[in-house]
């Protein structure tokens, strides 16, 4: 079998919008200008979409024309290396993931424990926050949350009364060993995000004595100005938010 049908035969299991590169034909094909020749001409054909250098997907179609990769695919070499998890999606990916916002971006942004410049992925932009608690699979929706906190005069398409009433619910859902990791987990954010998850925490009743330990983190007499969110966090002027 020619090198060309060797690679399409591949693609062809794969699901539309994964986005491989040569490597993902090694065990088939051994060599790799060979393969890159096929890729390239496939791509030129329109059979496969380029994103970026040496980067490859199969693309699909909605009655609106050719869809973009789901952005978990796009950047999923930068979540991941050798295994280890070293970042998680964060950003509007995240907004549109907890339901905040309906808008998409061309701005990736990344978590990561270690400082990384910003780079391009075909038409995308991807750009890196610092995170500064450990990273975990366990813990990435926990990190989504409290992002979302701190960002949340910033996602677009929405008011800060409507984001702050979904987030709170979605912390609602959590169980109580979930709402203790997001208290803990915020210690490391800022005293606004402390502020806004400890008024929700206390409108959802929750354990008296992490959120006295909550409060001891912030400074009595900083206060924080969110518009219109009195009307669906009840507690907000008893964390200082005006």
């Amino acid at each position: 079998m020619k090198t060309t049908e060797e690679i399409r035969s591949k693609i062809n299991r794969l699901a539309k919008g994964y986005v491989f590169t040569y490597c993902d034909f090694n065990n088939e094909v051994h060599s790799k200008e060979s393969i890159i020749k096929a890729l390239n001409r496939m791509a030129q054909s329109g059979e496969i979409k380029k994103l970026a250098k040496g980067k490859f997907y199969k693309p699909e179609s909605s009655r609106f024309g050719p869809l973009e990769p789901p952005h978990q695919q796009i950047v999923k070499d930068l979540l991941e290396k050798d295994s280890k998890l070293i970042g998680y999606l964060t950003g509007f990916s995240a907004y549109n993931q907890l339901g905040l916002t309906s808008q998409n971006s061309h701005i990736i942004e990344i978590g990561r424990n270690t400082p990384k410049s910003s780079l391009s992925r075909g038409i995308f932009k991807v750009k890196f926050v610092l995170q500064k608690n450990k990273i975990t699979q366990a813990n990435i929706y926990h990190l989504q949350l409290l992002d979302s906190l701190k960002n949340l005069k910033l996602i677009p398409d929405t008011t800060n009364q409507n984001a702050v009433k979904r987030i709170k619910s979605l912390i609602k859902d959590l169980d109580k060993q979930a709402k203790s990791l997001l208290i803990s987990l915020s210690l490391k954010y800022s005293p606004a995000t402390r502020a806004l998850l400890g008024s929700m925490l206390e409108d959802l009743n929750f354990d008296g004595s992490e959120l006295a330990k909550l409060k001891a983190s912030l400074n009595k007499v900083t206060t924080y100005k969110y518009y219109d969110i009195e009307s669906v966090v009840k507690s907000a002027s008893n964390w200082g938010i005006l």
